[in-house]
């Protein structure tokens, strides 16, 4: 298996979008408590595996905001579980009941094409799948200080990434 490659991330752009904007405005206030990224590794855990840690972390102080491609990968991992028969159909449609209370308690961020475009750029730590690298790239430009940014997750690949961006990582 080869090592990991670490390479320089792009420098910031010129100008950050309004969007961006925006989120800095709203994120990066002082005393703000921050946002939580909970990345679907960690989901997964809260919610398949009873991993309490992971609930812990996904329920900590801050705003939820998560990428409309983990609702995606959580709510495939359940049906995923349910054809292997891991997962009775009563414990399925718990869990999906689970995803849904998830997903109104987050903000959730398109896969647009500025995430889409950050996602063909290096990371810190390379070689990086694509669904790891859409989750960095939301959380990236969403702007804020790393400082205020908490990501959540259970995938070594992004973790080592996020900690490498300056994140915190739970």
């Amino acid at each position: 298996m080869a090592s990991a490659k670490r390479v320089r991330p792009p420098g910031p752009s010129a100008q950050p979008t309004s969007r961006v904007r925006e989120r800095q405005a709203e994120y990066g206030t002082i005393g703000h408590p921050g946002i939580r990224y909970v990345e679907t590794s960690a989901l997964l855990a809260a919610f398949l595996e009873a991993d309490a840690a992971a609930r812990q972390a996904i329920r900590g102080a801050g705003r939820l905001i998560t990428s409309a491609l983990t609702h995606a990968e959580a709510a495939r991992a359940i049906q995923r579980a349910r054809t292997a028969r891991r997962l009775s159909a009563s414990q399925a449609t718990l869990l999906v009941r689970g995803l849904q209370v998830f997903a109104e308690r987050c903000e959730t961020v398109a896969v647009g094409r500025e995430v889409l475009a950050r996602v063909g750029q290096a990371f810190p730590v390379e070689p990086l799948r694509t669904l790891d690298a859409i989750h960095l790239a939301t959380v990236e430009l969403i702007g804020v200080a790393p400082a205020s940014v908490v990501v959540v997750t259970r995938d070594s690949r992004v973790r080592e990434n996020a900690t490498a961006m300056g994140w915190r990582v739970e």
